[in-house]
Formats: structure tokens, C-alpha cells, sequence
């Protein structure tokens, strides 16, 4: 298997490319983000071993980049920072581990075989109803050539809609799926959200696909 190491520090990227060589791997190495992306554009991946901070782009804009380019080989984010808010910046950006420095070897070796383990197909999916898209890992929503700005809560409950085109979907699903156990307040917030939605992703493009079914819910259509 060929992984790529992305480290700039040369006595940490030695350490590793030895240690990973002896466990059998082909290993290549890049010590900047603008060589990382040139290597997983010019060559195939089982895993990245990507360092967060590195000279620019960072790590975390490396793996933002390969996966909005359609890049889905697996990728261990390294870092030296234990905060939660890094590692959910590094989770967010599409990264599949994360491992704080410093590490034991044989705690990297066993994630980077868990990791490649993974059939590298299986990763999250655009979704598309006409000329609507969204993208579950870049968090981006598209319509046409436009892009669309939405609220985490927006964001989601477009998901579930057009994980469904269709199909009829109540206000009981949408909230049981969209909002968190927690949430005790009406359905109403369904009515809200949906306008809102509609006023991003449907109205100043003409169209009319987040429907009302009188009674029963709200459907994304497929046709509209």
C-alpha cells in the first residue's frame, strides 16, 4: 500500500517514513501543502498522514481541497493542538482520524490500518435533485452555478429533504431528524425553517421544488 506523509518538520518526517517503510508500506513525502496537493492530484493514495499546521495551504485547507476535488483516499490529521475545536476543524475540513502529538507508533500504525481497511468508494455522496446539489462534506449547496449560503439548521434539514426526494416527509420526521431530542417547542419551527429555505434555494431562481402537502408535510420535488 502507498501512503503520502505530509509533515514539515524533517526529524518527525524521518521518524515516521522510516517507522512506516519498516511496517511495509511505499511511502512518499511532502513537506508543504501546495506539494501535498500536487502528489494526491498526481498520484493514488491508500492514506494520507497529513500534519494540521504546515506551510501553506494548511492541513486543514489540504483536506478541504481533496475532498471538494472528488479526492477520497483516507485521511489520519496529525496535530500538535488537543483542543476540541481543532479537531472538529480537522473532522469538518473531511478528514477520517485525528491524532494528537505527541503519539506512540503503534497507535498511528493501527489507525492508519483501520483507515485502510475502508473501501475508499464509500464516502459521502453529492447530492443532486435537478439542478440542486449538496455536498455533505464541503458543506456546500449549489444551484446551477450559484452557490447558496444556509444556516447549520438549513443546511440539515435540506439534507434530509433531498435524501428523500419525492417522498413525503412530516413535520414529526423532519423534526425528529433536523432537531435534537431536546427540542420541545412546535412543529410550527418546520413551517419557519421551510420558508427560509425557500427563500434561498427556491425563489430567486424561479422555482417552486420544496412543496407543501396539505395535512400531511413537506416533499422536495424532483421535477419542479
Amino acid at each position: 500500500m502507498r501512503l503520502l506523509v505530509v509533515e514539515d518538520d524533517p526529524g518527525m518526517s524521518a521518524v515516521l517514513v522510516r517507522s512506516l517503510r519498516r511496517e511495509g508500506y511505499a511511502v512518499d513525502v511532502a513537506g508543504t501543502g501546495a506539494d501535498a496537493l500536487w502528489s494526491v492530484r498526481e498520484g493514488e493514495y491508500d492514506a494520507v498522514v497529513l500534519d494540521a499546521l504546515i506551510p501553506p495551504p494548511d492541513g486543514f485547507e489540504v483536506c478541504r481541497t481533496m475532498r471538494a476535488e472528488g479526492r477520497w483516499a483516507p485521511v489520519l490529521m496529525l496535530t500538535a493542538r488537543d483542543g476540541v475545536p481543532d479537531r472538529v476543524r480537522g473532522l469538518d475540513a473531511g478528514a477520517d482520524d485525528y491524532l494528537t502529538k505527541p503519539f506512540a507508533l503503534a497507535e498511528l500504525f493501527a489507525r492508519v490500518r483501520a483507515l485502510t481497511r475502508r473501501d475508499p468508494l464509500e464516502r459521502p455522496v453529492v447530492l443532486r435533485v435537478g439542478d440542486l446539489s449538496l455536498d455533505p462534506v464541503s458543506r456546500t449547496v449549489r444551484r446551477g452555478e450559484s452557490d447558496i449560503a444556509l444556516s447549520p439548521k438549513e443546511f440539515a434539514l435540506l439534507q434530509e429533504l433531498m435524501r428523500r426526494p419525492g417522498e413525503v416527509l412530516t413535520r414529526a420526521h423532519l423534526i425528529d431528524h433536523v432537531w435534537d431530542f431536546a427540542y420541545d417547542g412546535g412543529s410550527n419551527v418546520v413551517d419557519v425553517y421551510v420558508r427560509y429555505l425557500r427563500e434561498k434555494v427556491d425563489r430567486p431562481f424561479g422555482r417552486d421544488t420544496i412543496r407543501t402537502v396539505r395535512g400531511a408535510g413537506y416533499r422536495l420535488d424532483p421535477g419542479a
